[in-house]
């Protein structure tokens, strides 16, 4: 598919700039993601989202062009919060307590809703956006990779595969919880910020030293 029609497909077809019709687009981004949550991939579809949202599908298909459109808008909104929160996390000048601000973070955007965030993932890793989410991931990795290199537990050589590591061992363990339905949001910090502080500790201890 050429790569202008593609991107189309996944774009609003116009911008809500009056207040009846941003919050038309909340309700229909809103319903999806109740749908999701309930219903899953299988019922996922257009008319699904309309009927839920209260308008008709011709309403929903003036603001969007299908239903991957209204995904990625979602990823969109669900991802805001994470991005601004490790960002945020990473100005802490103590950088253990910046790393575990920044675990807290991830958790929390895991938990909160954690159906939803398990077929975002999957939506995400069938290349729904992949600009999206190398700019998500690039973001994400210079804010870790800022609070490692303050750490003293890694050298300049070792800082991007260490914060690779870090995302990795984050990413696995709070998508395993949210898919387990595990609660216990406090819990899981302590053991991935245990991980994370082992690998670090461990595993590039000589390498610094």
């Amino acid at each position: 598919m050429p790569q202008k029609t593609r991107k189309n497909q996944l774009s609003p077809r116009k911008q809500a700039t009056q207040a009846r019709a941003a919050s038309t687009v909340d309700a229909i981004v809103e319903s999806a993601a109740r749908i999701l949550e309930v219903a899953g991939f299988e019922g996922y579809t257009t008319n699904a989202i309309a009927r839920r949202a209260g308008v008709s599908v011709g309403s929903l298909y003036q603001y969007f062009p299908g239903k991957d459109a209204i995904t990625v808008v979602l990823i969109e909104r669900e991802t805001a919060g994470l991005l601004l929160g490790v960002t945020q996390a990473a100005t802490d000048p103590n950088w253990r307590q910046a790393l575990a601000a920044m675990v807290r973070v991830a958790v929390t955007q895991q938990l909160r809703r954690p159906g939803l965030a398990r077929l975002l993932d999957i939506e995400e890793r069938r290349g729904i956006n992949p600009a999206r989410e190398k700019r998500v991931t690039d973001i994400v990795f210079s804010a870790v990779s800022d609070v490692l290199g303050r750490s003293g537990l890694v050298s300049s050589d070792d800082t991007a595969t260490a914060a690779f590591d870090v995302m990795a061992i984050t990413r696995g363990m709070t998508d395993a919880a949210g898919a387990s339905g595990e609660a216990a949001a406090s819990d899981l910090e302590r053991r991935i910020l245990r991980a994370i502080l082992g690998y670090l500790e461990q595993g590039f201890r000589k390498s610094v030293g």
